[in-house]
């Protein structure tokens, strides 16, 4: 069935509402193509799209079908799954929770217990809500960083982590087992599940255990000033409790604190875009602040910007800040004697190399995954249960990162609270960020990771985008600036190529390929997981701040033109 019988069907069925009938009226061609092309996909980070009626929209439809396809999938799964139930929150975007109430009312139906919050809680509460509960799985409602036009659905195990591919391959081809997603039914159970809504003690319990992952909790907070902006999501509530009971002194963006759907007072919801910091740094400014601490909408990714010696703010990236902290914690527990002589940092495959040089430097093994915190959360829970090297750390370019496993996704309250903690730490040293991180690059090399990203729309974009890749696979590339490549890796075939031999790479495929270079640098490509976009992922590598800036630009241009990418999509 192609868009046009697709959208037709959704326009004469009286099972779609007058309401969705009339956005669906008003459609251009080229909307109806977007919306209706495909159902749309679970990626990298669950499902997430456009709000609006179509197959490839978020909408009461794809919801619906989504959380009956993941009830029969638990239910498959285990003898008890409806006793042990599900766990639903949200964030703070339109239809939010009416997508809660949605999921929970599949789920009685279908005998499950649908535990939900009595307002939005952060992703990684919802994790650890699933962990607290034992609750065979999770539902998230939350679009991350997106823009408002956004929501999505992700869906976590019972040990409160997203599902990877090997858990997932199984609810997909249930879904895709299921009617489309305005004639799938929900089948009813003999006996409705219970709907119950979660007390106090989630909340208390997880900021109690936020507070216990300090290292240097007795340092001299008194003229250490903090500004915060939840970005109208949902972390405010959680932050301020955390900075305030551990004695940092918070100054909120109060234009960013209520949570809004519209994202009304930011420039941009996403700590990855230097906008989103613009009214945090006229206040930080305003007050003198040592820091600035973004969380993105769903609470599990934080920004950091903080005060230079000529009284600027720096923002620094994930790949950043992830080695600033890294360090930290590191250093810090080897002098207290509490660094694991078996640990472990996870990091992903388009991740800064810094890292894993820092990591090293304290006898820390390094293990890389694809892009996805699921392959972290997935992973800790496997050492666990199999006597495997400790977790010390885990992180992604993308912001996001975890000090402690009590959760299982990437934590942005877990993250507020350590990098106040090692900013306040390195001022009483009289040493900014900056200047620490000035150090570390002196030490292990100056590291200028850039991403970027190409947006591809409708079906003709996500051909365009596959065939992009494809022929860059079929034509791999020797030499670029003049450097060549030494490494090769076609992750979709989970083969690495060398000049003489050839290796499997022990990942899941992936549709992402990576070569690296004989000075250490690297170039990866990959269709995004949670848009219609393409990335690139240069690295460039130099012996000054200045050269790795400007050769991560000459990388980045002469593949474009190697390879003759527009930049517009098209």
């Amino acid at each position: 069935m192609n868009a046009i019988e697709r959208y037709n069907e959704w326009l004469n069925s009286s099972k779609v509402t007058s309401k969705d009938k009339e956005l669906l009226a008003k459609m251009t061609s080229q909307e109806i193509d977007d919306a209706f092309f495909k159902d749309i996909e679970f990626g990298t980070a669950g499902m997430r799209g456009l709000l609006g009626p179509g197959s490839n929209r978020i909408n009461v439809y794809t919801i619906r079908k989504a959380t009956v396809g993941f009830a029969i999938y638990l239910a498959r799964k285990f003898k008890n799954a409806r006793e042990r139930g599900v766990v639903i929150s949200h964030d703070n975007r339109h239809m939010s929770r009416e997508f809660v109430f949605e999921c929970a009312q599949v789920l009685n139906k279908m005998g499950f217990r649908a535990f939900i919050f009595d307002s939005l809680r952060p992703t990684p509460e919802l994790s650890f809500a699933v962990r607290f509960k034992r609750a065979c799985g999770g539902i998230m409602i939350t679009a991350s960083h997106n823009p408002k036009e956004y929501n999505g659905y992700k869906v976590y195990d019972e040990n409160g982590c997203q599902l990877v591919p090997n858990k997932i391959s199984s609810l997909l081809e249930i879904m895709d087992g299921l009617p489309s997603p305005i004639d799938v039914e929900i089948p009813k159970f003999k006996t409705p599940g219970e709907f119950i809504i979660l007390d106090y003690k989630i909340d208390e319990t997880y900021l109690n255990l936020i507070k216990g992952i300090q290292i240097n909790s007795n340092l001299n907070k008194k003229d250490f000033k903090i500004v915060y902006s939840p970005e109208h999501g949902t972390s405010f509530v959680n932050a301020i409790r955390t900075f305030k009971e551990c004695g940092y002194h918070v100054y909120p963006v109060l234009s960013q604190s209520a949570p809004d759907p519209d994202f009304t007072g930011t420039l941009s919801p996403n700590p990855e875009d230097p906008r989103a910091y613009s009214e945090a740094i006229k206040y930080a400014k305003k007050i003198d602040a040592d820091l600035i601490c973004v969380t993105d909408p769903d609470g599990d990714r934080l920004g950091i910007a903080s005060k230079m010696r000529n009284g600027e703010y720096r923002i620094y990236t994930g790949n950043e800040s992830g080695a600033l902290l890294m360090n930290y914690i590191f250093k810090e527990k080897e002098r207290l004697g509490l660094l694991s002589k078996n640990g472990v940092m996870y990091n992903t495959i388009v991740t800064s190399s810094l890292g894993e040089k820092i990591a090293t430097s304290y006898g820390i093994k390094t293990e890389q995954f694809l892009t996805g915190f699921k392959y972290i959360g997935d992973r800790i829970q496997y050492y666990e249960e199999n006597r495997g090297p400790e977790f010390e750390f885990g992180y992604e370019e993308s912001y996001g990162c975890l000090l402690s496993p009590f959760v299982r996704d990437k934590d942005g309250i877990q993250a507020i609270l350590l990098y106040t903690e090692m900013t306040l730490f390195y001022k009483l040293k009289n040493l900014t960020l900056d200047e620490q991180y000035d150090k570390l690059e002196k030490r292990f090399g100056y590291h200028t990771p850039v991403t970027h990203s190409i947006e591809f729309k409708g079906s003709k974009g996500q051909n365009d985008m596959i065939n992009l890749i494809d022929y860059i696979r079929r034509n791999p590339m020797d030499y670029l600036c003049g450097h060549k490549v030494i490494k090769y890796n076609d992750y979709l075939n989970q083969v690495s190529y060398t000049d003489d031999r050839q290796e499997k790479i022990n990942l899941d495929s992936s549709n992402v390929l990576k070569f690296f270079f004989d000075d250490g640098s690297s170039i990866a490509i990959r269709p995004s997981g949670t848009e219609p976009k393409c990335k690139i992922y240069v690295e460039a590598i130099s012996t000054s701040r200045e050269e790795a800036d400007n050769y991560e630009k000459q990388l980045f241009n002469d593949f474009v033109l190697k390879y003759n990418i527009n930049l517009n999509g098209e």
